[in-house]
């Protein structure tokens, strides 16, 4: 069929005769209803309970997942044995999704670190200029550990948070310096000793607190940027301070390194 005949067939009728006739593909009509239902929850959901809500037979519903998860479009927590929102969706979808559904996204690598390390992760996001708020918390599986309760705001400056920040906020040492001293640490702790702990964390990747925010327990942190290249977030390992030595909480920075780079584009 040429032009003429393509247009002609438009005009007479049939090519929306050919529509009707066309064959919905079953395997992506369901795919795409898994994803928004995924979407809609904003949460860790179990594949037999999106089988039943969706009326979808119980191993199609797995397969199709589980491609989902080898595509980065899925999520999978292999501990939980729930799916979310992957990062490969975030990408595709961009500024469709809610922020709340971002940091959803997240969880899943969130919960990875926790369960390796046996500590808490938790997301830090900036707010205004000068605070912090956690936006998500992932506790360890483990049966001594540290809870962190969604929504509490801190001081920018405080903890590992602080020190993966601080470089990055476009102060001058002047404010720096006086917003430092206006900090309550339950650890003494000198703007000297703190700005080598900075340059250290620049330098690295991933900056720590031992003990100085919070005695008895320790933090590990690094920061999240945006497009743009500025600080927005920060993703923080949260553990007992004798719970792991210098070696340790090296390797433990760096896998919260390597997950801020990921985060870039399920949070942005």
């Amino acid at each position: 069929m040429d032009v003429d005949d393509e247009v002609e067939a438009i005009l007479t009728g049939e090519a929306a005769d050919a529509n009707e006739r066309m064959v919905l593909v079953k395997p992506v009509s369901n795919a795409i209803r898994i994803l928004k239902y995924l979407v809609e929850v904003g949460g860790p959901t179990r594949s037999v309970t999106i089988s039943r809500t969706l009326g979808i037979n119980a191993s199609t519903c797995f397969n199709i997942l589980r491609t989902l998860v080898v595509e980065d479009i899925v999520e999978f927590d292999a501990v939980a044995k729930t799916y979310t929102v992957g990062m490969g969706l975030t990408a595709l979808v961009g500024e469709l999704l809610t922020e709340g559904q971002r940091v959803a996204a997240a969880a899943p690598l969130m919960a990875e670190i926790a369960a390796r390390f046996h500590i808490t992760v938790t997301l830090w996001k900036r707010l205004g200029v000068d605070k912090i708020v956690l936006v998500k918390s992932v506790a360890s599986p483990a049966d001594v550990r540290v809870e962190m309760a969604e929504g509490q705001r801190l001081p920018i400056l405080m903890a590992a948070t602080g020190r993966a920040m601080a470089p990055y906020l476009g102060w001058t040492p002047k404010a720096l310096k006086a917003s430092f001293k206006s900090l309550r640490w339950q650890a003494p702790l000198t703007f000297e000793e703190y700005w080598a702990q900075v340059e250290a964390a620049q330098a690295r990747g991933w900056a720590v607190d031992r003990g100085y925010f919070t005695r008895g327990v320790q933090t590990v942190a690094a920061p999240v940027f945006d497009r743009a290249g500025e600080v927005t977030f920060t993703i923080v390992g949260v553990m007992l301070s004798e719970q792991y030595e210098d070696a340790a909480l090296g390797e433990i920075g760096e896998a919260l390194r390597d997950v801020s780079h990921r985060l870039t584009r399920a949070l942005t």
